[in-house]
């Protein structure tokens, strides 16, 4: 069996979109969903149970992204686990087959992601963002050592990824930090020798249109948990990122003015320079006061106090 874990929080239409998407999955094999639900108000509950979900309720202050996703691992039956975001929903009826075919194939492989597309609407940084990130070539990611470490290896995304119940018991997501449990998860299964594999055609659509400080918010998240996950090859992996970060802004300038989205480039300046901040200072929070930490945050709950 195949269990479909899905943290919700008043997902509304989006739900109903993902729900959808996965009973139109063509499969041989049993699936379930399970649905993690942390305080909605929206019908989210009544509307997941109508579907013929598993149902579990947590208050809202109870809400990590790591252990959401293990609470709902917990309850599901299925000797596969897959994960996916409320707000995103398979492009087509082989979105499952594809994603959980290397782990029934390749016996080193630990987790499998998939592409993210954008929602029609997207802004153009999303856009550029998402493919940067994901792409369309297939991939496979290892790392000898921790010094092998860095943004390329341990990409690996919850919003569409899927691991073996075996796996999963081995190396639960953490629940210590704000974000990026998923990327921990590849950090540490890469160093038990693993790897982490990448499907492109198993995709779905998920994108956010980011307001600049939202986005700021995400990364300060982000840059809180990267020791954690794409820095935690410490010097070399640094270098990586910011070899990574000169290329995304040169590609991105570039890619903007080639397709006639010239009047985004000041927008866009700004935007990812937000990002940039965001995640120099979420990096270093341990230097930062706990008010502080809890205003930057997009999750300030997770930061007690």
């Amino acid at each position: 069996m195949i269990s479909i874990v899905i943290p919700v929080k008043d997902g509304g239409g989006d739900l109903a979109r993902c729900l959808d998407g996965i009973a139109r999955q063509r499969i041989d094999e049993d699936v379930e969903v399970v649905v993690v639900d942390s305080g909605s108000s929206d019908g989210s509950v009544a509307l997941a149970r109508s579907r013929g979900a598993v149902v579990r309720e947590i208050p809202a202050h109870r809400f990590s992204h790591g252990a959401s996703r293990n609470l709902g691992a917990s309850i599901a039956k299925g000797d596969v686990l897959v994960f996916i975001s409320q707000d995103a929903y398979p492009v087509d009826e082989r979105w499952l087959e594809r994603l959980v075919k290397p782990l029934h194939e390749e016996p080193n492989v630990a987790g499998v992601y998939g592409r993210q597309l954008p929602h029609a609407g997207a802004r153009p940084p999303e856009v550029y963002f998402l493919d940067f990130l994901y792409g369309p070539t297939r991939r496979r990611q290892q790392a000898a050592d921790v010094g092998s470490l860095n943004m390329q290896t341990t990409l690996f995304s919850n919003v569409n990824s899927a691991m073996s119940r075996a796996i999963w018991e081995r190396f639960p997501f953490v629940e210590d930090i704000v974000m990026s449990e998923d990327q921990d998860f590849s950090r540490r299964v890469l160093l038990a020798g693993m790897q982490i594999a990448y499907e492109p055609d198993a995709a779905v659509r998920h994108s956010h249109n980011y307001t600049i400080a939202a986005a700021f918010r995400r990364f300060f998240d982000s840059g809180a948990s990267a020791d954690r996950a794409y820095l935690a090859g410490e010097r070399e992996s640094a270098g990586v990122l910011r070899s990574a970060a000169l290329r995304y802004a040169t590609g991105e300038l570039r890619w903007l003015w080639r397709t006639g989205r010239r009047r985004w480039i000041p927008y866009v300046a700004i935007y990812e320079s937000a990002k940039m901040v965001g995640l120099v200072l979420g990096a270093n929070h341990k230097r930062l006061p706990l008010p502080v930490k809890r205003r930057l945050s997009a999750l300030p709950s997770f930061w007690g106090g």
